[in-house]
Order: structure tokens, then C-alpha cells, then sequence
């Protein structure tokens, strides 16, 4: 399913597209209205903020339902009645609140796509570097055909990077989404899971470290 994420908050944009990209989910991302309608064709469904930096959103979701069918959930921390009500009447097909739960999100895409007659069947995506095969509906890791045994932790390290497409995964993202919480000892194991990681694969250059911040994926070359 092709999902387009109109957000500005790129720490926001960040945490949701790696991980609808894990649930299969194919996702790009605008931080401004500026060229939503010219996408609205290429996509099957619209998450839309409504604090968009250059146009209020309930009035770009009404530019939305003027040239397209395509459906529109509102995402916003705008929680009040009057707000959704408005959203709802300019064409949204669903309106959630920040913060939201991923999962209720992703229910919710899908609970769209059923109404409208849809069958919301995502492929999970398969990530090739080089050699390297991620394939994260199976975790399963293949380097050059030959599998590579990884514990749950270490796959889910690598598939969180490897969904962000060449984004950098902040630590506390993936201590928040591997672990569920952050500390001392959360850190510390993180490293060793990510030299792991690298010794394992035998593609020390697959993860890279963006100091200070995170981790990314890399070209798998030395």
C-alpha cells in the first residue's frame, strides 16, 4: 500500500515511516503542502497533519477531494471537537489525534481501504545492499545466499535501520522500539548488539554510525 505522510515535524516524520515501512507499508513523505495534489494520483492513501508550516491542512484537504478520490486521514494534535468536525467535513475519511498508537494507525489505514473496497494486502519489503538481503516479513538475512542466524533483538536492530532507507535512526528510537525503554544498561547492551551485528554480517560498513545521533544504513562496502 502507497502511503503519502504530510508532516513537518521531521522527529515526528522520522519514528512513523521507518516503522510503517517495517509493517509494509510503502511511504513517502512531504514536510509542507507544497506538492501534495501533484502526488495524490501516485498513492492510495493521505496521512495529513493539519499545521502544515504553508497551508492549513483542512484547506489543502479540501484541494485534495477536489482533484482526487484518494483517501485522507487526518492526523493532528488538534483533539477538539470543532476540529474534527472540520476536518471530517472537508473531505477527511478518518481523523486521529496525536499521540497516536502506530498500530491503531495502521488499522485504520487499513479500515479505510476496506470501506472503500480495497484489499489492504502489503507486501513487506525485501532491503538489498550489495550482497546483503533483508527480508523483513521472514527475518531472514541472507549475505551473499548464505543465511546469517541473528537473535530477535539483533533483527529487529538491523530491520529498523534498514526500513529507514538511508535516514538516521536516532539511539533513543531504537532503544524506545527494540527494548521499550532507555537507560544505561539499554545503551550499553545496543552496542554490543550493533558490533554483533557488524561481525556477524561481515559488513562492518552495513551499519554506520552517525555520531552523536545514531545509526543509518550504509553501502555494506569497506
Amino acid at each position: 500500500m502507497r502511503v503519502l505522510l504530510v508532516e513537518d515535524d521531521d522527529r515526528v516524520a522520522g519514528a512513523l515511516v521507518p516503522a510503517l515501512v517495517r509493517r509494509g507499508l510503502t511511504m513517502q513523505r512531504l514536510p509542507s503542502g507544497a506538492g501534495v495534489l501533484d502526488r495524490v494520483h501516485d498513492v492510495d492513501v493521505i496521512l495529513l497533519d493539519l499545521g502544515l508550516p504553508d497551508v492549513d491542512g483542512v484547506v489543502l484537504c479540501r484541494q485534495i477531494r477536489a482533484v482526487s478520490d484518494v483517501a485522507v486521514i487526518v492526523v493532528s494534535a488538534r483533539g477538539e471537537v470543532n476540529d474534527r468536525v472540520h476536518g471530517l467535513r472537508a473531505g477527511a475519511d478518518d481523523y486521529l489525534v496525536k499521540p497516536y498508537d502506530v498500530e491503531e494507525l495502521l488499522a485504520r489505514v487499513e479500515a479505510v481501504r476496506r470501506r472503500r473496497g480495497e484489499r489492504a494486502a502489503p507486501a513487506v519489503p525485501v532491503v538489498e545492499v550489495g550482497d546483503v538481503r533483508i527480508d523483513l516479513a521472514r527475518h531472514e538475512v541472507l549475505v551473499a545466499g548464505e543465511p546469517i542466524a541473528l537473535s530477535r533483538k539483533e533483527f529487529q536492530v538491523l530491520a529498523l535501520v534498514a526500513a529507514a532507507g538511508g535516514a538516521v535512526c536516532s539511539r533513543e528510537q531504537v532503544l524506545n522500539e527494540v527494548w521499550g525503554h532507555r537507560g544505561a544498561a539499554e545503551s550499553r547492551s545496543l552496542d554490543v548488539h550493533v558490533a554483533t551485528l557488524r561481525t556477524k554480517l561481515g559488513r562492518p560498513a552495513l551499519i554506520e554510525t552517525v555520531r552523536g545521533v545514531g545509526y543509518r544504513l550504509g553501502s555494506g562496502r569497506d
